[in-house]
This record gives structure tokens, C-alpha cells and sequence, in this order.
């Protein structure tokens, strides 16, 4: 994949991450909660692999 497919990947995984998070607290629902901080996290290390290409290129 490249920089710009795992910086697209990584907002919408934050995006459905904050949102899932959201649902959960409104719900009390705590393991909603902690899927979507799980996903939150994935959505963030997906973007720190973007940058990363970005600086040393896609071959990373």
C-alpha cells in the first residue's frame, strides 16, 4: 500500500474508532468502548506507517 492508501486507511479507522467509543459511553456499553479505542489505536499506527513511507518511500 502506499503513503496516501494507509493515511486514508488510518483516518477512517480513528474516525469509526471515535465514533464506536461515542456509542459505547452513550450506552454504557463497555465493551463497544473498548473496540472502538482499540480501533482508534489501529486507525493512529496506520497513520504513523503513512507518514513513515512518505519520508522514506513506499518500498518501506
Amino acid at each position: 500500500m502506499g503513503e496516501l492508501t494507509d493515511r486514508a486507511k488510518g483516518l477512517a479507522n480513528e474516525a469509526a474508532g471515535n465514533t464506536k467509543q461515542a456509542i459505547g459511553k452513550a450506552t454504557d456499553d463497555a465493551s463497544l468502548n473498548a473496540e472502538g479505542k482499540a480501533q482508534e489505536r489501529k486507525g493512529e499506527a496506520q497513520q504513523v506507517k503513512g507518514k513513515v513511507k512518505g519520508a522514506l518511500g513506499d518500498d518501506v
